[in-house]
Parts: structure tokens; C-alpha cells; sequence
């Protein structure tokens, strides 16, 4: 009996510790993670995640590595390994930054390699050509180069990354014009509306941007991001703060994910508007 019961441990415990995690309920998930006899692979990935939620890189890279031990080619563990490197590289010192910045590199080109429609991973690859210098293996040109495999299969994807490119070439124009194509491109994602609004807010049309927002909230009532990306385009503007205050509060009262910006995030933004 205590055999069986070890057997069919990690996925009922997994299966509980990941209805937390979906509630963004980190801590409590990590307690029944640590209830699991018999850890597998399922449990150092989520366990991981959670403290990789949490803020502790150190800890959510020592799982992860313990993940893609029990399974090397999975492309998912070689992702969150590679967000864990990314986030501790921001948050290391400029002796460490370098090392752990090219562990991320690595691993978000082997999730890639392992799996060629991993779409989260492909994001984040992109992300890192895009913002890191040539020295740590970064560039537009491969940015670009990595844009162009998702143009058939992603085109409004392919569209979005093809307008941060062009701002970061200072052709404004053209990557307002990529991202009006992305949202025509997918007319149900309120996702391609909020960044058009932030972009235009960005290049300092703040009516057209609240247009956009209140165009993006009737397409998405229930997505709590949208209120949460016009309070932050609002405060970062020192307007409407009022208004800010309010969705951040309704923000925070919200059953949030994981794929939602984090609780400290909109409390912190709370605080600068005077909530």
C-alpha cells in the first residue's frame, strides 16, 4: 500500500499545488509541493515556477536544473530555466550579470531547438536578441532574423515584433503602422489594442490612447491586464490618477493568474498615485 501511494503521489499533490499556482497563491503551493514523497519532474518544474513568482531566481534555478535533469529535452523546462538565468541576470551585480545573461541565451535557443513552435519560447529568444548587446549574443539582426520564423505561422505576432524593431531603429512611423497591422491582424485580442495604446501614449497622444483603452475594455471586461496597462500609461503620465487609483483597486480585488502583472506591481503603482 505505501508503494502505491508513492506511485501516484506527484500528480494528485502536483495537481492541488498547481490550482494554487493558477490563483497566484505561490506559497501555499510550494507547502503542498513539499508534502510530495516521491518529487518528479512535475514538481521541480512547478516548484520553480513558484519561486521564480516569488522572486527568488536562486532557488527557482536550483528546481528548474533538477526538472531538466529528470528530462533533458523537454523545451518548457529549458524556457523557465532560461527566464530564471534572464531575471537573475537584471538582479546580479555587473561582475555576474554577463555569466548568467548567456545561460539564459543558451537556454531559451535550446527550448527553441527542441521544440520550433514553442510560442512562448520563440517570445522570449526574440526578447533577448532585442534588448541584450552584441557582447552577450544579442542584436536586431538576429531579432529580426528570429522574428521572421513566426511570419506565416504568427503573423500578428510576427507584426508586433516587427514594430520593436522599428522603434528601436527610431522609424516611429512605421512601427505604429506594424502595430495598427497587428491588431487587424486579430481583431478579438484586446492584447493588440492595449499595445497600440501604449505606444501612441508613449509618443504622447494621450486622448487617442484612452480611445484605445476604453475600445480595449468593451472587447475584455474581463481581463483584468487592461485596467492594470491604463492606470500604469495614466500614472507614468501624472494624469487621471483618480481614474488610476480606481482600476488599480479594482486590479487588486480581481482573481488574478500567473500571466497577470504581479500583485507588488499594482500596489506599488498604487502608491505613486497616491492610494
Amino acid at each position: 500500500m505505501f508503494l502505491v501511494f508513492i506511485a501516484g503521489a506527484s500528480p494528485a499533490i502536483v495537481g492541488r499545488a498547481s490550482a494554487l499556482y493558477q490563483r497566484t497563491d505561490y506559497e501555499n503551493s510550494l507547502r503542498v509541493l513539499a508534502e510530495d514523497p516521491a518529487p518528479d519532474a512535475g514538481n521541480y518544474l512547478l516548484s520553480g515556477k513558484n519561486y521564480f513568482m516569488l522572486g527568488d531566481y536562486k532557488k527557482a534555478i536550483e528546481f528548474l536544473e533538477k526538472a531538466l535533469a529528470s528530462s533533458p529535452n523537454s523545451s518548457e523546462y529549458e524556457l523557465w530555466l532560461g527566464r530564471a538565468w534572464g531575471r537573475r541576470a537584471e538582479t546580479s551585480g555587473w561582475l555576474l550579470a554577463g555569466v548568467h545573461a548567456s545561460r539564459a541565451r543558451q537556454c531559451f535557443e535550446r527550448a527553441v531547438a527542441l521544440d520550433p513552435h514553442n510560442r512562448e519560447a520563440r517570445n522570449d529568444l526574440f526578447d533577448f536578441y532585442l534588448n541584450a548587446p552584441g557582447f552577450l549574443g544579442g542584436g536586431l539582426e538576429k531579432a529580426a532574423a528570429s522574428a521572421n520564423t513566426i511570419a506565416a505561422e504568427r503573423p500578428a505576432e510576427y507584426e508586433f515584433e516587427e514594430a520593436q524593431l522599428a522603434d528601436r531603429r527610431k522609424d516611429y512611423a512605421a512601427a505604429e503602422a506594424r502595430l495598427r497591422r497587428a491588431m487587424e491582424l486579430a481583431p478579438t485580442e484586446a492584447g493588440r489594442i492595449v499595445d497600440l495604446a501604449r505606444y501612441v501614449a508613449k509618443r504622447g497622444r494621450l486622448q487617442e490612447a484612452d480611445l484605445l483603452f476604453e475600445q480595449a475594455r468593451k472587447l475584455a471586461p474581463s481581463q483584468p491586464r487592461v485596467a492594470f496597462a491604463e492606470a500604469r500609461v495614466n500614472i507614468e503620465n501624472r494624469r487621471n490618477l483618480e481614474q488610476a487609483r480606481r482600476l488599480l483597486e479594482e486590479y487588486l480585488r480581481a482573481s488574478l493568474t500567473p500571466d497577470d502583472p504581479p500583485r507588488q506591481e499594482a500596489e506599488k503603482l498604487l502608491r505613486r498615485a497616491g492610494g
